[in-house]
């Protein structure tokens, strides 16, 4: 089974005669799989400067800080007049995600934020644009008169970093320039809680809309958490927005233990699936779990070895399929693990982006299923309103996968797609 796209490897996961995919007797024409997410548009500018330059622009050395627009412009016009800028990268977590998404699938993925009215060459919302995959659709951003955010990273030759953040107009997205039906016709929603940190900015009456319009057409919408910090502040308010709206929260650990108060990656796990249906859960050495429901009565045993932690023989299960614990008759709730990818990179020189990188491929994975039930509604593999094509632990692999060469190439968005990927254990499963 191929995911949509034009990738001319073959995929990992296993198929038989009963839910094969005949491309050469169909039309796939009709099948049209996409994602949609919402982000805070910004980009970030890393630069090489002497002290001297933050004391005149009043930044403090070492700190991360906010910085009015006047002076993110004033800064960045005298960065570039002198030749100190190092790199500019399309930033922001969900749109991190949908390039990394449209990478991996070789498919389309839609974008909503906004984005500047006039962009000159060379400047940063042209960067932006430039940073960004082909196939994620930006024509539904919305224009504004004036900068998207931007994030300074300046390093002194000691080799300090100090931070300045200047939002712009990333939070002035319009409900209005919500498409519904846009929407009710994607394989998921993706949004991060930035968006919801502040109930007075349109943002966060564009990302409720959205929530709410997915959720009442049945997309799965997808949450990623922002950091520990927004978590702790607005706890009680992203539980009950989880509750209401959300099917896969993605989280680290630290994120983990400011919503649920578990320290233990299986424990937070486990207290966040009283909160939604699925939980991608970073936990850096000691790789990531993915978690949640599937029906009792279909649930397949792992062929690895059997793991315990907090939780005896958690991942007894993993070779099961995840599914809303709504549509299960008996729901069960079922953990996999997995270690870093072959150890992780020999050296690590960013961590920004992983668990973007492995959320991208829990989506990818998600978007293939809805492909096949259009492609062949009456396969086996459809019986249940399944979430992902393949079972837990094989999507916990890919995503791992993912994450590891997000890691290893030291940047958040990746610039080309994966190699073939090996078989599994699952293959004696899924061919019977």
């Amino acid at each position: 089974m191929k995911f949509p796209g034009r990738r001319k490897y073959k995929h990992y996961f296993p198929v038989n005669t009963n839910n094969r995919l005949d491309r050469g007797g169909q039309s796939l024409a009709h099948i049209n799989t996409y994602v949609t997410g919402i982000d805070q548009n910004l980009v970030d500018i890393t630069a090489h400067v002497s002290e001297s330059v933050l004391n005149d622009f009043g930044l403090s050395r070492g700190a991360s800080q906010l910085i009015d627009d006047d002076t993110a412009e004033n800064l960045y016009n005298f960065l570039r007049d002198h030749d100190l800028i190092e790199n500019q990268f399309a930033g922001g977590t969900i749109g991190n995600t949908l390039h990394n998404y449209s990478t991996l699938a070789d498919d389309r993925s839609v974008q909503l934020g906004v984005m500047s009215e006039t962009v000159a060459i060379g400047s940063y919302a042209y960067r932006y644009l430039c940073n960004t995959s082909s196939r994620v659709d930006l024509s539904y951003l919305q224009p504004v008169a004036g900068p998207i955010g931007r994030c300074f990273t300046l390093i002194t030759p000691d080799g300090e970093r100090t931070f300045g953040i200047s939002p712009g107009l990333v939070n002035e997205l319009s409900a209005d320039f919500i498409p519904e039906e846009l929407i009710q016709g994607s394989s998921a929603l993706v949004i991060c809680a930035y968006t919801l940190g502040d109930k007075s900015l349109p943002i966060y009456e564009a990302t409720c809309k959205a929530a709410r319009v997915a959720s009442e057409a049945g997309v799965p919408v997808v949450l990623t958490l922002g950091t520990h910090f927004l978590v702790e502040r607005l706890r009680d308010e992203l539980e009950q927005f989880i509750r209401s709206y959300v099917t896969l929260l993605a989280m680290n650990e630290e994120e983990a233990k400011a919503l649920t108060g578990h320290t233990d990656p299986l424990d937070a796990s486990k207290a966040a699936l009283e909160y939604c249906d699925m939980i991608l859960l970073t936990a850096g050495p000691e790789g990531l779990y993915l978690c949640g429901y599937t029906e009792r009565s279909m649930a397949r045993e792992t062929g690895n070895p059997i793991q315990s932690g907090s939780i005896t023989d958690f991942n007894r299960y993993e070779f099961s399929r995840p599914l809303r614990k709504k549509d299960c008759d008996d729901p069960m709730q079922v953990f996999s693990q997995i270690d870093p990818y072959q150890g992780g990179p020999e050296k690590i020189m960013n961590t920004n982006g992983a668990g973007d990188g492995a959320l991208a491929a829990i989506i990818h994975d998600m978007t293939a299923n809805c492909f096949h039930r259009q492609a062949v509604p009456t396969s086996s593999k459809h019986v249940r309103n399944f979430l992902t094509y393949s079972s837990f632990a094989q999507a916990c692999k890919y995503a791992n996968r993912v994450s590891y060469q997000v890691l290893a190439q030291s940047s958040p968005r990746l610039s080309r797609s994966l190699p073939e990927r090996e078989d599994s254990l699952e293959q004696a499963y899924w061919s019977k």
